[in-house]
């Protein structure tokens, strides 16, 4: 995996933390600052970007919506006792979320785009993990 993933990076100007604290956030409730997104378009994945989390815009014939076609895979990030932030076994679900794709008839996302922009979206909403 290199560096070299071109991914833009827009941010926000004021983090929504600022209006509320992790502790005893609810699952499913509030959402990050920032959000990845990638198009995929005649059999390859680009627009890779990092941008301030907002509503999908989705074409009516979207398969997630006619199907149910959609993956769910439930990354964990903490903080170590310095305050670093870690991500609990990348790898494991990068390739659960790979052979979800491959079942579901879905095309795979490349290991860079997964693994560099799961780093680089943790990277920018690190104020949202709580310590331990």
């Amino acid at each position: 995996m290199t560096a070299a993933l071109d991914i833009n990076i827009t941010k926000v100007e004021t983090s929504k933390l600022l209006d509320m604290t992790l502790e005893n956030i609810p699952f499913g409730r509030y959402f990050t600052d920032h959000m990845l997104e990638a198009d995929y378009e005649n059999g390859e994945w680009k627009n890779v970007e990092i941008k301030p989390y907002q509503p999908l815009l989705l074409e009516p014939s979207v398969a997630a919506l006619h199907y149910g076609q959609a993956i769910f895979e439930g990354i964990k990030a903490y903080k170590d006792k310095d305050g670093n932030v870690a991500i609990f076994r990348p790898q494991d679900n990068f390739k659960r979320f790979n052979i979800s794709a491959e079942r579901m008839q879905m095309p795979v996302v490349p290991e860079e785009i997964f693994m560099e922009g799961m780093r680089m979206l943790i990277d920018l909403d690190k104020n949202w993990v709580p310590s331990m």
